[in-house]
């Protein structure tokens, strides 16, 4: 991790490439048709029709402050835990669902279920009929939950520590708050108006007239206190009751979650006010009258959108509808690309803001007229000191020719075949890995990896793949010589970031070490490989 970046190192300039010239007068600057076919860009369908296994994952919360958790070595349930692990997601499978209830049952994240046995005692296992398991999941008006047991007709409760179903008569011992388990960094989309919300800092509003999801401030954190919301935008101000951004965290700004399964969400002041858009302009506001389920928004992951630059500085764009071009010097919506990647098989896809997917055509020309179902548009990716090269399904690697075409071409990568990537709508990360989120604590004095809650990690773009990460008080990430961190240094260091998935990535620290999450809470870089602890959600 060599070089330095004397032109990137000024506190307060550092944002990734302008998204302040993707807007124009508040307004959503994609507004002009892009055809796909015959789709238009505005008609395009960004949201996913069936829920991801993140959208259908909670925790449940007890009247006693406690999250249901399962132990998979005794095969008990409990409900002791204070903060959302692995061990207190649950996710919910829908059978039947209706307005106000549903038939589900509860399976954790190694497989095995949540099972009511007939004295009422719980246990964690596997379904013994086609009814083992199955609870009757009712949803309340001021968002908590019940589970009754349909064999029994007992209700899922706690008394404070042991969970067990043992009454048939509702009381608030058996109420449950659901959280939603997916990463704190979300996107809001509005299935009636097919439009995402979008935060307007300059006026202090959020509307909810995004029709795809590139901007940096489409994108909100989701913070979770005293069993109520709070969402914070891209530049750090919070959504209050007043229709207004505000710079901090309040009563005000503390809003109510209704959940369904699936990542269906409402918020409300808890007063009868529901948050929804109004008027011609469809602006983000509490009201008492929401018509059609105007009130109800998809909770999705934050997508990844990146730039994808040449050795000579140039920016791959979609031109002329479909074709793509290496001929641009500034930054475009058009040379926007959602980073859509198989955790699995690692295939890579990449969406641009014509809804359509770059894909390798006859004569080996790549173009942005492909849909996701094509093997045409599936990239094999490979990293160098935070460059991608990109290889075709023929084998042959992406490059761009003198007359600045993209073509899959070269059998050999070269430097013709390697581009600078960088994230478009992400100025800040909020990275969980397997035991919890990055952030400080009171109690410790380096930067851990089991927090409940995220800080954010400021990144300030050095050279291409490569960040400064600066904390929220505008002190620098530090490294010791043990690979631990702390986050009040003095000097801007180099950290190279390679992204391993759709919302998946690895840091190589400036020791040369990628970071990992460590089982003490601790965060350390020590790794010479990339294991599973080196793997973080952003």
């Amino acid at each position: 991790m060599r070089g330095s970046c004397h032109s990137h190192n000024a506190p307060g300039s550092q944002r990734p490439y302008g998204l302040w010239n993707l807007t124009t007068g508040g307004k959503v600057g994609l507004k002009r048709v892009i055809s796909c076919g015959a789709s238009p860009v505005g008609e395009m369908e960004w949201t996913q029709r069936r829920p991801k296994p993140e959208d259908l994952r909670v925790g449940l919360i007890s009247w006693a402050g406690f999250y249901l958790t399962y132990d998979p070595y005794k095969s008990t349930v409990t409900a002791t835990a204070q903060g959302l692990g692995r061990r207190q997601t649950w996710e919910i499978l829908v059978s039947n669902e209706h307005d106000t209830q549903a038939v589900v049952r509860l399976r954790s994240l190694q497989g095995l279920y949540l099972l009511c046995e007939a004295n009422g005692s719980l246990c964690y296992n596997r379904p013994r009929s086609s009814h083992h398991g199955c609870f009757l999941l009712r949803f309340h008006r001021n968002g908590k939950w019940t589970l009754q047991c349909i064999i029994s007709g007992r209700y899922l409760e706690s008394d404070g520590q042991n969970v067990f179903c043992s009454s048939r008569v509702l009381s608030a011992y058996h109420m449950w708050t659901p959280r939603p388990a997916l990463h704190v960094h979300v996107i809001l989309y509005s299935p009636l108006h097919h439009c995402y919300a979008r935060a307007d800092p300059t006026v202090g509003r959020v509307w909810v007239d995004a029709p795809v999801p590139y901007l940096g401030e489409c994108g909100f954190l989701l913070h979770f206190q005293d069993g109520c919301h709070h969402l914070e935008t891209s530049t750090h101000c919070f959504l209050s009751h007043s229709d207004r951004l505000v710079s901090h965290a309040s009563t005000q700004t503390a809003f109510h979650m209704q959940v369904r399964p699936g990542g269906l969400v409402a918020l409300s002041d808890g007063e009868g006010g529901m948050l929804y858009a109004q008027g011609s302009r469809l602006l983000l506001g509490l009201g008492s009258s929401p018509h059609r389920g105007e009130e109800w928004f998809i909770l999705q992951r934050c997508p990844t959108w990146v730039s994808l630059r040449t050795k000579t500085r140039k920016f791959l764009s979609v031109v002329y509808d479909v074709e793509v071009f290496a001929a641009s010097e500034h930054l475009t919506p058009m040379s926007l690309f959602q980073f859509e990647s198989d955790n699995v098989s690692h295939g890579l896809q990449l969406r641009s803001t014509n809804g359509c997917y770059l894909a390798q055509r006859c004569h080996r020309m790549v173009v942005a007229d492909g849909h996701p179902l094509e093997s045409n548009t599936l990239f094999r990716m490979h990293w160098n000191c935070g460059r991608i090269i990109l290889q075709s399904p023929n084998g042959r690697f992406l490059g761009v020719t003198p007359n600045s075409l993209l073509l899959a071409n070269a059998t050999i990568p070269g430097p013709n075949e390697e581009f600078g990537i960088r994230l478009a709508n992400r100025p800040f990360l909020a990275l969980r890995g397997r035991y919890g989120y990055v952030g400080t604590s009171p109690e410790h004095d380096l930067m851990r990896c089991n927090m409940d809650q995220p800080n954010c990690i400021h990144l300030l773009p050095c050279r291409q793949g490569i960040y400064h990460f600066q904390a929220q008080g505008g002190s620098f990430w530090s490294i010791t010589s043990f690979g631990t961190f702390r986050p009040w240094g003095k000097f801007a260091l180099n950290f190279c970031i390679e992204l391993q998935g759709s919302n998946l990535l690895t840091v190589l620290a400036p020791n040369g070490f990628y970071m990992r999450s460590d089982r003490s809470g601790t965060l350390l870089a020590d790794s010479e490989d990339i294991t599973k602890e080196c793997i973080w959600e952003f």
